[in-house]
């Protein structure tokens, strides 16, 4: 695997590849990475002939109150890692390389409908950051096609519209979450964790897997849903964000014909902010409340 730090570099060695005929899948991330991770370079290797990441901690998606500094960096270790599971080229700029003039000059892309609702209300801007760096990435890399995790599942439909709307004919595969034995999503923010919190945070998975299970029996509202779920954290430790339930496709709020559903959770627990979801089929026999 080779190491590149500036957008010149890496695009140099893209060139010869694509003058091979070799297709390109991109695995974008913010690094210190893990099974999660790893589990699209394994399936990007699927997809395409050469594998490129990149390691990119973009401050344009942070907050001023959020961890951007405490953010973890190993880069050695992530280097490891992919090259271990069949990543050919890894991209790690700097902050300066990716925002020459700076963030606050840089030209912004904002998916309409989808960037504050859920994780966009609670972080505003975080969406028109992510949006942004994936567009500089995708137009650095011009790969073929492009691999996230369905954890972030409203990440994920801010890049599958963004795609769509810019008519670029990049593939978005989503991958499904990747888990930890007692159902906890792998996350990078689960090392915020003490060991005590590492305990409780599977709680989580357990409540989306019971509301789930209330909407598959149709057996409550899904306002009463939302509330009984948020009062289960609660009560496990976590302090509340949002517990919705969603159309898959627009992540909008049902109408009671909705069959595709998401059920999507955010709380912070301890110093970690945790997010996770549930997809769920209704079958036809029945409606949402």
């Amino acid at each position: 695997m080779k190491t590149f730090h500036t957008i010149q570099e890496l695009r140099a060695a893209l060139k010869i590849e694509r003058l091979q005929d070799k297709s390109i899948v991109f695995v974008p991330t913010m690094g210190n990475l893990h099974d999660g991770h790893m589990s699209l370079i394994r399936r990007a290797a699927t997809e395409g002939d050469v594998v490129v990441s990149s390691i990119f901690v973009n401050p344009m998606q942070f907050s001023a109150n959020e961890d951007l500094e405490r953010y973890p960096k190993t880069l050695a270790e992530d280097q490891r890692l992919l090259e271990e599971n069949g990543c050919h080229y890894l991209f790690a700029p700097d902050a300066l390389e990716m925002y020459p003039d700076g963030k606050r000059s840089q030209t912004q892309i904002e998916v309409m409908g989808l960037s504050d609702i859920l994780c966009g209300a609670s972080r505003p801007g975080h969406f028109v950051g992510v949006a942004t760096v994936v567009t500089k990435l995708f137009n650095i890399v011009q790969p073929d096609s492009a691999i996230f995790g369905n954890k972030d599942y409203q990440q994920l439909k801010v890049i599958e519209d963004m795609v769509r709307d810019l008519s670029s004919s990049i593939k978005i595969i989503g991958i499904d979450t990747a888990r930890n034995d007692d159902g906890l999503a792998m996350s990078s923010r689960n090392g915020y964790l003490t060991k005590e919190e590492r305990h409780i945070a599977p709680a989580m998975y357990q409540t989306l897997l019971w509301a789930k299970d209330m909407l598959t029996a149709n057996s409550a509202s899904h306002e009463d849903i939302r509330e009984q779920a948020q009062q289960k954290l609660e009560a496990a430790g976590f302090r509340r964000d949002y517990f919705e339930i969603r159309a898959q496709d627009s992540l909008q709020i049902p109408s009671e014909e909705e069959k595709r559903l998401v059920i999507l959770a955010a709380a912070h627990l301890g110093n970690a902010r945790l997010i996770d979801n549930l997809r769920i089929e209704l079958p036809d026999s029945l409606s949402t409340n």
